[in-house]
């Protein structure tokens, strides 16, 4: 069997971090921010109140989640080697973001998040209900990551050290040129690396 060593930063995701503050709540929650039973939708001016409301008024879970980060995140737990997963993307430097930092560090993920201070960490409201639920998903600061925090050193060595990257397509409207940067000039410097 291969040593922990070998396994050390070798998946790298980069993608749109949301933190899922996730709780049960009740029809009348839904009926006034307009949310349909086992719906996924983007966030409108309507929902952003709901957010700090779940948090204040429900028994609520903060979850680091995204598509990405959700599937860096499974990566680390079924390779159960620290530090063999780091995973980039943009949070707000807000109460969200410190929660979205320590769920995804008890993880085990390696995160170097871009830390915007114009825009708050994006969200999705999970809004449960009798067993069936709802996303509502703000991606604000999401859609904020610069091409600039992937070329600091200390990011970049993130990106040399892996051998297997996995950025999904939301991230193409976020950052084609950290993508560029990513994949294109990484496979030239070393021809052995994986894209998936």
């Amino acid at each position: 069997m291969a040593s922990s060593n070998n396994y050390d930063g070798i998946l790298l995701g980069m993608g749109n971090p949301l933190l899922d503050i996730s709780a049960v709540v009740d029809e009348a929650f839904l009926t006034k921010y307009d949310v349909k039973l086992n719906n996924a939708i983007l966030a409108e001016e309507k929902h952003l109140p709901m957010y700090d409301e779940m948090s204040s008024e429900f028994n609520v879970e903060y979850i680091a989640g995204g598509a990405t980060q959700n599937s860096i995140k499974v990566a680390q737990w079924m390779l159960q080697i620290p530090g063999a997963t780091s995973y980039m993307g943009s949070i707000g430097k807000d109460k969200y973001g410190e929660a979205m930092k320590k769920d995804a560090t008890a993880a085990g993920l390696n995160v170097h998040y871009y830390e915007d201070e114009s825009a708050p960490t994006g969200t999705c409201g999970v809004c449960v209900v009798g067993g069936e639920r709802s996303l509502i998903a703000n991606l604000s600061a999401a859609n904020c990551y610069k091409v600039d925090h992937l070329k600091k050193p200390e990011n970049w060595a993130l990106v040399e050290k892996a051998k297997f990257y996995y950025i999904a397509g939301f991230f193409l409207t976020v950052s084609p040129e950290s993508i560029q940067l990513v994949i294109f000039l990484q496979s030239l410097v070393s021809p052995d690396v994986k894209s998936l």
